[in-house]
Parts: C-alpha cells; structure tokens; sequence
C-alpha cells in the first residue's frame, strides 16, 4: 500500500539532512541554548523543593527528534534530567512516583519553549533504559550518543502499518463516550498504549511502527483527548453534588444574570462619557457641522 506522506504532515518522519540549525552549530549545541537549559534544570530542582541540588544530578540530557535528524515542527525538545534514586530514598517507587508528579505538574504550569519548540522535562533514574539513537549532555557538552546520519531508515518505516495501528487507537478512543464503565475503558486504552510504544522500542527502537504510532496520535490530539476523558471521569466519580449531577434553577440563573449586568454597570458609565465625547468631536469633523466643540485638523472624511 502506497501512502502519500505530504510535507510536515502528522505521518511525516522523514530524516533531515542537518540536525536543526535554531539549535545546533554544526555537531554542537549552541551557546545560547545550552545556558538556558541548564538555567531551566536548576529551577526545576528548585520546584522540587525537597532538598535536591546540583550535585545529585548525574547528567542533564537533551534527546529525541531534536537531537537527531527526524524533527518536525511537532517536535518537543525533550530534556531528561538523570537522578541515581539511592542518592534521593531507599524508596526508589516512592522517589519515582514524586518525580513524575512534579514533572506533570511542571510542564502543565510552566509552557516553556526554545525557538519555537516546547520543553519537555523528564526527571529519569540513571538505571533506566533509555531508547534513542541522539543523545546530548548539556552537563558537559557533548555527545552521549551521536546520532548517525540515516541513509536507509525511512525506507524501513512501514507507514500503511503505522497508519493501521493509529485508526485502531483513534478508533477505541472515540467510543469510549459509549462505554459502560467510561474511566475503566481510558485505564485499558491508555495501559494499551504505553504497552504497544514500550514493545516497539524493546524490538526496533525509535523507529518502530509502534513507537511512531503513539507519536501519530500525540501529533493528532487523540493522547490529549484520551487523558482529559480520563480526568472528566475521574473528578466525577469523586464528586457529590457537582455541576454534572443537576440542572441549574431559574432562580440562580436569574442570580448569574443580574450579577452580570451589575459588574457591566460602572463600566458602561465611564465608557458612555467617552462616547460622548468622541461622536462631538467626530461631528465637528464633518463639512458645514457647527459648534466649539470641533477640533482643529482635517474633515473626517479625509
């Protein structure tokens, strides 16, 4: 099956032939780049707020597409920040389950971008394995892994696999408004996914069908469609008396509305008076219009 991938489109991956030059001299990361990663790594440790400083780091990492020849412009410049766990607690799920709740509650408050690029932080334990063929020590300014320029990497990318994969996900995530048990059937669906990207990178890499599938649906909004279902349902199961669970009366409606115009009413007054003002100078303006009020200059209608 012959599948025409046009130019930046969500089923292009396609490699470059340069690593992207807004970030990169040549083989090494600009000067102004790295100073601002390394500045946005110590304020992340600073929003920890648990005691973690610059000498429990390991290594500051900058990986993924944008440390390698297949970019887009749906890139994220994904900054991993390595910790060894038994430095921080014996309780290394514990240590890890923190992390990646400060990671969630850092990128979802702070939208921070580089050229363009939004900045994904991941605080990582130096145990995990880490697939990618790209891989930049901003700590100490060099390659930890360097990207090799692909020659017959796209011509291994089965795309109509890939596409099959995706509309079978898109497909579970649109009905999931039809099913039974709404937050049991996200749960399965998101577990499936995680499952499918891990299996492909064990197997193939960052260029498995599986992997770039899972990129397809973040590119295309279904990921963030599929977590924000699971948060709608979450926060209702949890939830007595809320919003979903009645109908607003007429009487607060009522209530609503008049606190509405209440708030309009000091400023329709000031607005009004500059109104006012403005329709006597704009009339002065016009040919033959009398009054002291006109200003000196051109006729309006010039």
């Amino acid at each position: 099956m012959k599948i025409a991938i046009k130019k930046h489109d969500e089923y292009d991956f396609r490699n470059r032939p340069a690593l992207n030059d807004w970030l990169w001299d040549d083989n090494a990361l600009k000067d102004d780049v790295r100073e601002i990663l390394l500045k946005i790594s110590k304020e992340f440790l600073r929003f920890l707020n648990v005691g973690v400083t610059d000498e429990d780091i390991e290594d500051i990492q900058f990986t993924g597409s944008l440390a390698n020849y297949n970019y887009t412009k749906h890139s994220d410049l994904d900054l991993h920040i390595l910790f060894d766990f038994n430095k921080i607690d014996e309780n290394h799920e514990l240590v890890k389950e923190f992390l990646m709740s400060k990671k969630n509650i850092w990128n979802n408050n702070y939208p921070i971008k580089i050229k363009g690029y939004q900045v994904e932080i991941y605080p990582q334990s130096v145990e995990e394995i880490h697939h990618s063929t790209g891989v930049y020590s901003v700590l100490n300014n060099e390659w930890a892994v360097e990207p090799e320029k692909p020659t017959h990497i796209w011509s291994r990318v089965n795309v109509s696999d890939i596409k099959k994969k995706v509309e079978e996900l898109e497909h579970e995530i649109d009905n999931i408004e039809n099913a039974e048990d709404k937050l049991a059937t996200v749960g399965r669906v998101k577990d499936k996914i995680k499952k499918m990207r891990q299996a492909g990178l064990e197997r193939a890499g960052e260029y498995s069908a599986e992997n770039l599938a899972f990129k397809v649906l973040r590119r295309t909004d279904y990921l963030h469609r599929l977590y924000k279902l699971g948060r709608e349902e979450y926060a209702k199961l949890l939830s007595l008396n809320g919003v979903e669970e009645r109908e607003i009366t007429e009487e607060e409606l009522y209530e609503d509305i008049i606190g509405i115009l209440k708030e309009d009413v000091e400023w329709w007054k000031k607005r009004r008076k500059i109104d006012k003002k403005n329709f006597r100078i704009l009339v002065g303006h016009v040919p033959g219009a009398k009054g002291s009020h006109a200003k000196k200059g051109c006729p309006f209608h010039k």
